[in-house]
């Protein structure tokens, strides 16, 4: 059975930083690539950050120098590292892993605000 589980969401200020993590099991990690998406309320998802199986990723202009995601091959778990957050970085951030298929987490709510 697949497990995508967020984690590390919460309340920040602005300028503040978060490390959010998506911890999978069931699939061959080392295999997938993993992207995390958000969405903010009335708008449409977004892929934020992406890496590949090797290591290769790739940003979304709104987050690039500000946001670092990373991979553990070994814990099977894709970081990512948000820092000088701002109000518009508000969102529920999810975690998809792809290995021919796509699988989903449930979520992790992230709230920049003072």
């Amino acid at each position: 059975q697949v497990h995508i589980v967020e984690s590390g969401g919460g309340l920040v200020q602005p300028g503040g930083s978060l490390s959010l993590s998506c911890a999978t099991s069931g699939i061959p990690f080392s295999l997938a690539a993993v992207g995390w998406y958000r969405q903010a309320p009335g708008k449409q998802r977004e892929l934020v950050a992406a890496i590949a199986s090797r290591g290769t990723t790739n940003y979304s202009d709104s987050v690039k120098g500000r946001f670092t995601i990373s991979r553990d091959n070994a814990k099977g778990t894709v970081y990512l590292q948000m820092n000088s957050l701002k109000p518009e970085d508000t969102a529920v951030y999810c975690c998809k892993a792809n290995i021919g298929k796509d699988y989903w987490g449930q979520g992790t709510q992230v709230t920049v605000s003072s």
